[in-house]
């Protein structure tokens, strides 16, 4: 019965149009209220909300939103777009494949896949068009290329993951660093094909080698981002959350007085965005929290577990299994929340059953990314949208041939362990 009551309320939140946080607070606050099988206080739900938040490594997230903000504002994306830019040339299509290597640069500082998104389809979307690229494909092709900002590190995802877990976040970033090359790769081979299928535009014009010089030149306080950030991390010198406050610190010298684009005026107004933005993410952890805690509290998540168990799986089966669950929650739930929902129910099972924390961990970001792409909650379709004004009928059907690419890369990532760890 409690079971029924929490997620048939959860559904009726969020078919009305209720925020996924609020809905989730809400469905667990009324099922405490209503349930005859549960007899806690109702103030357990703030409780489990601000437990849910207690941790030094979500820490990271609210910095992380921080320094792709500074970023966006100072210029330093629109730096790495030109870098980008300026190493392709004399190739169908190439505006293209840049396209898909500055969403990579962005998302190895930003995090955040409707941030990589937003920041790179401002800055090149109108000139590929205006020069000629087919509006729908374009769109297409930023929606599934933003989905590198939560793979590649740092990341979000990643990072709440870890936290649920108590996986290595430095080890799921450089897991996470080789599927992100390889999602890359695989991008730029669909983009190679179709810019000759549909004859895309070519760039005529190859840059020189004192313009890819000052291209460079120009990108390098940019490009020490990642240094600061993977390196830090990877040399054990400094946390996730460490180097995400490292990475805001240099934003803002390089925002405020490299490039010059951030002033003292302009502070007020950032912080301002990227506190909303981050509270947003955190609400949704917090609320979450509480949602799965009754979950588990009320006996729901053993019962899961005993049916998952009496299905005899063995761990590849129960990989896929979880992989198309997930596909299907990610089609209507945001992803943090879908990890906080979820992971504390099943990696316990899929750790009974000896499968790697760190495959399992990709297999569960992956999949989240996967759910931005795909309606009706598809926030990586809603930011093109925003940036392109196409409708997102018109997207999704141009990124049908990319996000067949990303599928595979991820059905690769479930069937073979190995490439979870293969940087390990």
């Amino acid at each position: 019965m409690t079971g029924i009551i929490l997620f048939a309320s959860l559904a009726v939140l969020l078919v009305i149009g209720v925020p996924i946080s609020v809905s989730l607070g809400a469905s667990t606050l009324f099922t405490i209220l209503i349930s005859p099988e549960i007899s806690i206080s109702t103030a357990t739900v703030a409780q489990r909300i601000f437990a849910g938040m207690e941790s030094t490594s979500i820490m990271a997230i609210a910095f992380f939103v921080l320094a792709g903000n500074i970023m966006t504002k100072g210029g330093i994306s629109r730096r790495l777009v030109d870098f980008a830019n300026s190493i392709i040339g004399g190739v169908r299509g190439g505006m293209s494949l840049a396209m898909v290597l500055a969403c990579a640069f962005f998302a190895a500082l930003s995090g955040s896949a409707p941030a990589t998104v937003l920041a790179i389809g401002a800055m090149l979307y109108d000139d590929m068009i205006r020069i000629g690229y087919p509006k729908d494909r374009t769109a297409g092709l930023l929606v599934v290329s933003g989905g590198l900002g939560p793979i590649i590190p740092p990341s979000i995802i990643m990072v709440v993951y870890g936290t649920i877990t108590g996986a290595s976040i430095t080890n799921m970033f450089t897991s996470g660093l080789f599927i992100g090359v390889l999602i890359a790769l695989v991008l730029m081979i669909v983009v190679v094909i179709y810019a000759k299928k549909e004859q895309w535009p070519k760039t005529e014009k190859k840059m020189s080698f004192k313009e890819l010089a000052v291209s460079l030149l120009k990108a390098i306080p940019a490009l020490i981002l990642p240094i600061i950030i993977l390196g830090g991390i990877y040399s054990g010198v400094l946390t996730a959350t460490e180097a995400s406050a490292a990475a805001v610190v240099w934003s803002l010298i390089a925002g405020m007085f490299i490039y010059r684009e951030v002033s003292i005026k302009d502070i007020p107004g950032i912080l301002l965005g990227s506190a909303k933005s981050a509270s947003i993410i955190l609400f949704i952890i917090g609320t979450s929290t509480s949602f799965s805690w009754l979950f588990t509290f009320s006996g729901i998540s053993k019962q899961l577990v005993s049916f998952v168990v009496s299905m005899n799986l063995n761990p590849t089966m129960f990989c896929f299994v979880i992989a198309i669950l997930l596909l299907i929650f990610g089609t209507f739930l945001e992803g943090i929340a879908i990890a906080v929902l979820l992971v504390p129910v099943l990696w316990p099972i899929a750790n009974s059953l000896g499968i790697d924390i760190i495959h399992f961990g990709m297999i569960v970001c992956v999949s989240n990314v996967i759910g931005t792409m795909t309606p009706p909650v598809a926030v990586n379709i809603f930011a093109a949208a925003s940036v392109s004004k196409r409708s997102i009928g018109q997207i999704a059907k141009g990124q049908t041939p990319f996000f067949v690419g990303y599928v595979v890369v991820f059905l690769l990532v479930v069937f073979f362990p190995v490439l979870s760890r293969i940087l390990l």
